[in-house]
């Protein structure tokens, strides 16, 4: 347990609320994923749970069994619509790991041989770009 309390008013919870927008890839009963703003990567989403948690270290392992298989599909449709060489799946456990909004999620980040990754406290992606790529993953997923 991370001895923390989970606060509902981090982004996602509010993205989950619809107090802020947000570019879908994927959603169902219990999960929501989404592009990320300031993508690593093109195609770097972010895959959530409904259910509130701080990280993984304070979540219901129903709610894992639930995610994962989730996680999986949109790597694997990630990597296809962007024809990625790899992916890169993180997830951060509070501060002094890296965590920076304290609802558990997950990063699914294509990547391609020598190429690095852009800095992911950059600038705020297009608009129209993120679209763009959240119907490229979308795309691949009804195929």
């Amino acid at each position: 347990m991370s001895g923390q309390a989970y606060d509902s008013n981090n982004i996602f919870g509010k993205i989950l609320r619809g107090e802020i927008p947000c570019h879908r890839v994927y959603e169902d009963a219990d999960t929501l994923a989404f592009m990320d703003v300031m993508p690593q990567s093109p195609g770097h989403l972010l895959v959530i749970p409904k259910t509130p948690s701080r990280n993984v270290l304070d979540a219901d392992p129903a709610v894992l069994s639930k995610l994962m298989p989730i996680v999986q599909k949109l790597a694997k449709a990630a990597k296809d619509a962007f024809e990625a060489d790899g992916i890169t799946i993180t997830q951060f456990n509070e501060p002094a790991a890296g965590q920076t909004v304290f609802h558990l999620h997950f990063h699914i980040v294509p990547r391609y041989e020598g190429a690095a990754l852009k800095p992911h406290s950059g600038q705020m992606e297009d608009n129209g770009v993120l679209a763009a790529n959240a119907e490229k993953i979308i795309g691949e997923l009804g195929a």
